[in-house]
């Protein structure tokens, strides 16, 4: 191996042990030191490489995307701080039953229209049950037959689930680790961060795409989000989606006062993202109505290839179609 082709940083792979424990937990290829060492590097420099990285694997000028729809809103059980849709907190937030088949053909025909290629589902479920399931085994059924790629995020799952999701169709799986292990209980408490891993490892082993990634700006340091990036991209394989959120301060949730984590260290995130995971697609995530054009084109130059298409994510907002087709059109670049 030439070592002019070794990435900066590169750790050996560790052994993989038998057993599923290893189907997910990683290789072991990027340490958090690795990553925290690029994420420091000077600004430009990091830029560079990471938009290097990303016209190698990608047409630096597609973005892929994708349309959000809650199909269950509010009254979730669990805790998590940084969400409306937890029935722990007081956001003001109309709890909506399970949307009918009809509703969600309807809104996934608009996002066709409107040029989406994949329709994303969420509920606000600690895991669906199998009464539920079945009715989500619709959707992705009707979905898919509109031609577009499915994707859920339905909570974790019971074994056998995601079996019956992949048989319907589905192409992705959602579910996001958040933020690292060590700053995840000052996040949730009524789940661990091993309890997603373990939902990722059904996802992957039923032959369903992984959609992971995490969220900035929830009180995390550097450090933790370094470590987020590492165990991302050490999970094996790596994430084939990985959006990564700057947090939106919900009033009434335990973050909606923190304070945000200003523009470039995002783009920092974006960009480590990008050199790490260098053939997944960097979703531009939730945080995005709240950015200026110039910084989503920082972000686009660091190797974000993805983003949310539609005027509401869950029950945040996001920019209408307009803004991104004027936004798009003066970067040149083209929705896939």
């Amino acid at each position: 191996m030439q070592t002019e082709n070794i990435p900066l940083n590169f750790v050996p792979p560790r052994q993989k042990k038998n057993g599923a424990e290893a189907s997910t937990r990683g290789t072991g290829r990027w340490s958090t030191e690795a990553v925290l060492e690029l994420v420091e590097m000077p600004f430009m420099a990091l830029l560079a490489k990471a938009h290097a990285v990303h016209a190698e694997h990608f047409d630096e000028n597609a973005v892929q995307r994708s349309t959000l729809l809650s199909i269950k809103t509010g009254g979730c059980s669990e805790d998590c701080g940084y969400c409306s849709q937890s029935a722990r907190y007081d956001t003001n937030l109309e709890r909506e039953a399970l949307l009918s088949t009809d509703d969600v053909i309807a809104a996934a025909k608009a996002a066709k229209a409107a040029g989406s290629s994949r329709f994303c589902m969420g509920a606000a479920w600690r895991g669906p049950k199998d009464k539920d399931l079945d009715k989500v085994v619709d959707m992705v059924q009707e979905v898919k037959a509109l031609g577009l790629e499915t994707c859920v995020t339905l909570g974790m799952l019971k074994p056998g689930q995601a079996e019956r999701l992949r048989d319907a169709g589905l192409d992705y799986y959602n579910h996001n680790l958040d933020t690292d292990a060590e700053f995840y209980g000052e996040v949730i408490s009524t789940h661990t961060h091993e309890d997603r891993l373990d939902t990722l490892d059904q996802v992957r082993q039923a032959g369903i795409h992984v959609c992971s990634g995490g969220i900035v700006g929830m009180g995390e340091n550097r450090k933790n989000r370094a470590a987020l990036i590492a165990q991302l991209a050490n999970l094996d394989p790596v994430p084939d989606s990985v959006p990564i959120n700057n947090l939106v301060p919900i009033p009434g949730t335990p973050m909606a006062g923190v304070d945000p984590v200003d523009g470039i260290e995002f783009v920092r995130m974006i960009a480590a993202a990008r050199i790490t995971m260098p053939t997944s697609w960097v979703r531009l995530s939730a945080g995005r109505q709240e950015m200026s054009d110039e910084l989503q084109a920082l972000c686009f130059f660091a190797g974000a290839n993805s983003i949310f298409y539609g005027e509401q994510l869950l029950t945040t907002g996001n920019p209408d179609t307009s803004r991104d087709q004027k936004l798009f059109a003066t970067l040149g670049l083209k929705g896939v």
